[in-house]
């Protein structure tokens, strides 16, 4: 008499597994596109904080504030390099920075010196990259809007000053 010694799986336990699997990934990947959206949000606003932190340092040399990022950058490095563009596009969202009332006196490298600026930092793709958006001033706060589902749309720089506008907590 001969004994069978089978060893492995048969085709409904590997489907049984298979099914399994799909439905651990289905629950899974909600999770990981909401951690990656929070995570592109996070990103967006250290630019923005970084940007606040490169114009005080430009302020301090130019007597007033850059009009461009690539500015910031080509004056003295107050940026990395990932944000010497503008507009750039970083993490999913793409942010700006605009100069305004150039009527400072210039320091010899200084091209634009203004007196103020608004930066900001708006989703590429509203519910997939962000569901926020951004906005500073040369006050250094940070605002945002959010739930615009025609797309996030930046705090403007009229309700910034009108103090309309949500500040990040």
């Amino acid at each position: 008499m001969k004994i069978w010694n089978q060893k492995g799986f048969t085709l409904i336990e590997l489907l049984i597994v298979v099914a399994i699997i799909g439905i651990i990934a289905a629950i899974a990947v909600p999770g990981l596109l909401r951690a990656r959206m929070s995570g592109n949000e996070a990103s967006s606003i250290g630019s923005m904080r970084a940007v606040n932190t490169a114009q005080q340092n430009y302020s301090q040399m130019c007597n007033g504030y850059a009009a461009t990022l690539n500015e910031l950058y080509t004056v003295g490095n107050y940026v990395s390099p990932d944000l010497k563009a503008d507009p750039t596009l970083k993490s999913g969202f793409t942010i700006t920075l605009t100069g305004t009332n150039q009527l400072m006196p210039q320091a010899p490298n200084c091209n634009n010196a203004g007196a103020n600026y608004y930066a900001k930092a708006e989703p590429l793709n509203y519910g997939s990259t962000g569901t926020r958006s951004f906005a500073t001033t040369e006050q250094g706060t940070i605002f945002f809007t959010s739930g615009n589902p025609g797309g996030a749309t930046a705090p403007t720089a009229a309700a910034i000053t009108a103090g309309t506008a949500n500040p990040i907590q």
